[in-house]
């Protein structure tokens, strides 16, 4: 992780109490994480430190804009996200991270690297199924879009088409109740 070490937060010199550790993270911070489904990115990542005498608390919070691919019609767009993650940091014998919200670190550490966190909160808080705004309000004009409204089911030209007079009997059973 030494290509992260801007993301080292050395807590041994640290008061106890509240501190405050601020990033802007771009593309190439997913870049060294392999990740490439971000076109392009804005982001102010806030971790608060709250250092007691036993343990260490950390909040995480993430605001700001990806460019990502709309997953029906494939048009890059801006996507706003908002995240936060919280992270209880205990002592222990051995490195621990088995459970999500607890991390344990061996005695002599004088530090923790906060990269890996920030980049899952932020992949986690993009929206599953990725939808250009102009596909919802009906103002994006493309080529994909226009077949998949032409080949939508109900549409006029199914309306139109004659059906099996076997089907309309038995429809007409469903409406004699």
């Amino acid at each position: 992780m030494k290509k992260f070490k801007e993301f080292d937060i050395p807590f041994v010199g640290l008061k106890q109490g509240e501190h405050r550790f601020d990033y802007r993270i771009d593309n190439s911070f997913f870049e060294e994480f392999g990740y490439t489904d971000f076109n392009e990115t804005s982001l102010k990542v806030d971790v608060v430190l709250h250092k007691r005498s036993n343990m260490l608390e950390l909040d995480f919070a993430v605001k700001g804009t990806v460019n990502v691919n709309c997953d029906l019609s494939n048009e890059p767009y801006d996507q706003k996200i908002k995240g936060k993650l919280e992270l209880i940091v205990k002592f222990g014998e051995e490195y621990n991270d088995e459970n999500e919200d607890i991390l344990i670190l061996p005695h002599g550490e004088h530090q923790i690297n906060v990269a890996q966190y920030i980049y899952e909160m932020t992949v986690l808080s993009v929206p599953a199924k990725k939808i250009h705004p102009g596909v919802k309000d009906g103002t994006l004009d493309s080529e994909i879009v226009r077949k998949l409204t032409e080949l939508q089911p109900g549409t006029e030209k199914e309306k139109d088409e004659e059906t099996d007079p076997r089907w309309d009997s038995l429809k007409k059973l469903l409406s004699d109740k």
